[in-house]
Order: C-alpha cells, then structure tokens, then sequence
C-alpha cells in the first residue's frame, strides 16, 4: 500500500490527476493503447478536469467506467453521464474513445455485451477508483457471489445501495492492472480506512498493491 494524504481537496484532486496522467505516458511508452477504468461520483470529478488538461496523446487513450447502474442511456445517476460531462467534454476526441458498459440493455446483456467488447482488449492498464464506507470498490460490495466471478464484467443484482442491478469490472480483472489507484476523501471515511491500515480485508483490499489517494479529514 502506498498512502498519498494531502491537506484540502483542489491538492489532492491535482495530485491524483498527475499520477494517473504520469501512469497514462507511461504506458504509452511501451504499448500502442492505454486503457483506464474509471469511477463514478462526485468525489472524482474535480480529478478528471484537471486530468484533461494535460498533455497527452489523447487519441490513444481509452476509458471505460469501473461499473455502471442498470438504468436509462443519459441518466443522470449513470458514470458514463458524469465521466463525459467532467472528462470527455474537455478533451479534443471528446468521447470517441469511451467504451460504455450498455445497461439500457438489461443487466445480464449489458454484462454479455461488455465481456464481448473487452476480449478485444489485451488489459486493463490502470484503474483508478472509489470506496465506500463499507470497503466496496466499483460495485464489488463485500459479501456479494459478484466477488467470486471470473469473466472480465460481473452482474450484480443486490446492491446494498441503490439501484440494486449493476455491472462492475470483475476483482479477477481490477487485479491484473498495472496501476491501481484509489481516490477518496471525507471523514465518513477515516474509520474503513483505519480498518484497512490494521490489516481488515474488504473488496478494495482484495485488489492488491494500491496507491491511495485520500484527504487529511480521512486519514484522521
């Protein structure tokens, strides 16, 4: 584990957005496509105007979210809507290079469709994502039979939070990247972390060596 804490929330959305576009000209470096997995909410927002100004060869940059909610194309609660209107709107390719999780489809559809799509992917490269208070990452939430699941995308059909139905990037797969990067901050979320840091195993921790992003208030 490697821990990233910084004082206020401008400081630690700049810091998370320089090393995922550090790790972005990295692989680069040495692969043709750089592929990177992305949360939802409003915790990384900030992150990703920041991330879509830097100076990338955008066109070979591809994003997916971690996980997506069963619910209507362009639906507010959706990642997709919230990763195209703070990241894709700012980049010259706008969204041509975001690879959408179909959930309109249905929930086991939608996880056929994305499984098809991502065989044609060599790997994940980064993932950059969130955490709940109870150590869930993605929609991989502790105790649900999606954990156990061996295809790159998993349906989830009883998530705690709603909508219960959702897709998420499998643990088997989050495992395999290159770089795993998690952003979090508030103090709603000081006392997972310091479950984390005695050694508790969660969803989040089941993904091996992170790189922890997190703000003073959640490191306490």
């Amino acid at each position: 584990m490697h821990w990233h804490v910084y004082s206020d929330d401008e400081s630690l959305a700049q810091a998370c957005a320089d090393f995922i576009a550090e790790a972005i000209a990295d692989t680069l470096g040495h692969k043709a496509l750089c592929h990177v997995a992305l949360p939802g909410g409003n915790t990384p927002a900030r992150c990703f105007q920041l991330l879509a100004v830097q100076d990338l060869d955008w066109q070979r940059v591809f994003w997916l979210p971690a996980d997506e909610r069963t619910l209507p194309a362009g639906h507010q609660e959706r990642n997709d809507t919230m990763i195209r209107a703070n990241l894709c709107a700012l980049l010259p390719n706008g969204d041509d290079n975001l690879i959408t999780i179909p959930t309109e489809l249905g929930t086991e559809q939608a996880a056929v469709v994305i499984n098809e799509k991502l065989k044609t992917i060599d790997s994940l490269d980064i993932a950059l994502l969130g955490m709940g208070e109870d150590g869930h990452t993605a929609s991989l939430f502790p105790g649900d039979p999606a954990l156990d699941g061996t295809d790159a995308a998993v349906a989830v059909y009883q998530s705690p939070k709603p909508p219960p139905q959702r897709v998420s990037l499998s643990l088997n797969y989050l495992q395999q990247c290159r770089y795993k990067v998690v952003l979090t901050r508030g103090e709603g979320k000081r006392e997972i972390i310091q479950r984390i840091k005695t050694g508790e195993a969660f969803p989040i921790t089941m993904l091996g060596n992170l790189h922890w992003f997190i703000d003073a208030s959640a490191d306490g």
